[in-house]
């Protein structure tokens, strides 16, 4: 019997070759999808019948989701009123492997007497809808992964990635941005960290005074959410006491050595702060800048929380 596991990398291998395939076909066609596409005033809507049609879903959402309006339509659906959705300045895109889809190309001259532009995703250059398409971009690819050479497979995982070109082509062309990504994102950990503020995601400051002893810095570690304890008070940041900080006071207290010193001794000066509407992103990035797990929130000069990778 064939081994589970060298089925799995024949797949991938037939797949990054037919990858590999469909990149070395890439020519001005491609350009000139992404430009027409740039230069309508439309949005896109693409269509494709069985496994051609998932991944024409998959395309338009991606498109949707990073700046360029899109919907899927389905062409059983669209010959039976949905084309009354369709206004003269959209661009269609229509994804067929073998170009000769009857349900696609039956829609071609609605497209046409419509003044539709029509970008062809297809494995042949002289089908039907490629011969009457304003561009035509080619998926063919060596054979499909199935066993049987029947199932779409490779020529499926190609036209995502067609998709995909195109949708990051035009991101990258409209400069499309965090802020933009996240007014489309609102929900879920990317909206929480495009569009939200750090104040929303702080967990109360522990205070400890800088003449305090080790003990007393122990047990404010303890009570501590946020990962460190803050020296001085809200209105007066002297300064701040971290993990490590904790872990060299724990070794002077086990060497007989900790009895006379201060929290002071101990603390770093001049933590770093962000003020209370810094969004979540800039301050993950100070983090990761400043090699550090967490920042002290001000608002008008009060420090009212901690915000730190433990709590984000």
């Amino acid at each position: 019997m064939t081994n589970t596991i060298s089925l799995a990398q024949q797949v991938f291998n037939i797949e990054i070759e037919a990858l590999k395939n469909v990149q070395s076909l890439l020519d001005n066609c491609f350009k000139n999808a992404v430009d027409l596409i740039l230069n309508s005033n439309g949005r896109v809507i693409i269509c494709g019948m069985g496994k051609s049609g998932h991944i024409a879903n998959k395309i338009a959402a991606t498109m949707a989701s990073t700046g360029t309006p899109a919907f899927f339509m389905h062409p059983g659906e669209a010959y039976h009123g949905d084309l009354g959705m369709v206004l003269p300045n959209d661009v269609f895109i229509a994804i067929s492997n073998s170009g000769e889809t009857e349900e696609v190309i039956r829609l071609i001259p609605f497209i046409k007497e419509n003044g539709n532009r029509l970008i062809a995703i297809t494995s042949n250059a002289s089908s039907t809808l490629a011969v009457n398409a304003d561009c035509h971009m080619s998926i063919k690819v060596p054979r499909e992964a199935c066993a049987l050479n029947l199932a779409p497979s490779s020529s499926t995982t190609a036209t995502l990635v067609v998709g995909d070109a195109l949708a990051i082509a035009l991101m990258k062309k409209k400069e499309f941005k965090e802020e933009h990504f996240a007014r489309f994102h609102p929900g879920g950990s990317l909206g929480k960290k495009l569009l939200d503020t750090v104040e929303k995601y702080v967990s109360e400051i522990v205070f400890v005074s800088p003449s305090s002893n080790i003990l007393d810095l122990v047990l404010c570690f303890s009570r501590s959410k946020g990962g460190v304890v803050v020296v001085g008070d809200k209105n007066k940041v002297l300064g701040i006491c971290t993990e490590g900080d904790l872990r060299r006071s724990v070794l002077f207290l086990l060497e007989g050595e900790g009895k006379d010193i201060t929290v002071e001794k101990l603390m770093s000066k001049d933590p770093i702060t962000v003020a209370s509407n810094c969004k979540c992103s800039d301050a993950d990035n100070l983090m990761r800048k400043r090699k550090i797990n967490s920042l002290i929130v001000m608002k008008d000069g009060i420090a009212i929380g901690i915000y730190s990778n433990l709590n984000s």
